[in-house]
């Protein structure tokens, strides 16, 4: 259960730090500031988390790492659906906290979508948003497993790699998705999006469920395939 819990706690730090920086700050790749703070906002995110829950769970805080580690053994079934399960529910927790701040302060959300992915930055074209969605997480993904690994093993740097490359992905990725690589961060910001009456977010969330699970495979079996 210790797992579990600290598996919703990650998540929810990762949405809130992530998510609530994209809203307070804009993520407009011309004004290059806050599209670098939110990208450096979910790496640091993660990389507390990594330091602070790591040697509970493994700080996956994310559905797409949780399938890498079950496909490579490290999860047992039941464990990956309890994974997910308090991974959504911490998104949910997150961007909750995010709603209740900023409709009591005022801080201005410019859209209305806690932070939510959508297809802007790629014309609205879902093969091309899906297609960016299976390519950053299989960078991400392969990272984690390379670093992760016992050989050649880097040890307690691990999780600074590990942030950096989510750095990166976002890099990229933010003005064309808004990068996900993460479907339950996905999830929680659509949902609320939602029920605050935009609808846009939560029509095209399969892209951000699909893509990464699509993404996660394909690095697992890569890197499995590089490792041998």
């Amino acid at each position: 259960m210790k797992k579990y819990i600290a598996e919703f706690i990650g998540t929810l730090v990762l949405v809130l730090i992530g998510c609530g920086t994209a809203m307070i700050v804009g993520c407009d790749p011309l004004q290059g500031s806050g599209y670098i703070l939110t990208a450096f906002a979910f790496g640091l995110a993660l990389l507390t988390m990594a330091y602070s829950i790591g040697n509970i769970s493994g700080c996956h805080i994310n559905p797409a790492v949780s399938l890498s580690m079950l496909l490579t053994g490290q999860l047992k079934k039941k464990e990956f659906f309890a994974y997910v399960g308090a991974q959504v529910l911490g998104a949910l927790a997150g961007t909750c906290i995010l709603a209740l701040v900023f409709s009591s302060n005022g801080t201005p959300d410019m859209t209305g979508a806690f932070g939510s992915n959508g297809l802007a930055g790629v014309n609205d074209n879902a093969w091309i948003g899906l297609l960016v969605e299976i390519v950053l997480t299989f960078i991400f993904i392969i990272s984690i497993l390379g670093v992760t690994s016992k050989k050649p093993g880097h040890g307690n740097i691990a999780g600074l790699i590990i942030a950096l490359s989510l750095v990166a992905v976002h890099i990229l990725g933010i003005g064309l998705t808004g990068t996900s690589v993460n479907p339950a961060r996905s999830i929680g910001p659509a949902l609320f999006a939602l029920f605050s009456g935009n609808s846009a977010p939560i029509s095209v969330i399969w892209i951000f469920i699909v893509g990464p699970l699509i993404g996660s495979v394909l690095a697992t079996y890569t890197y499995r395939y590089l490792e041998k």
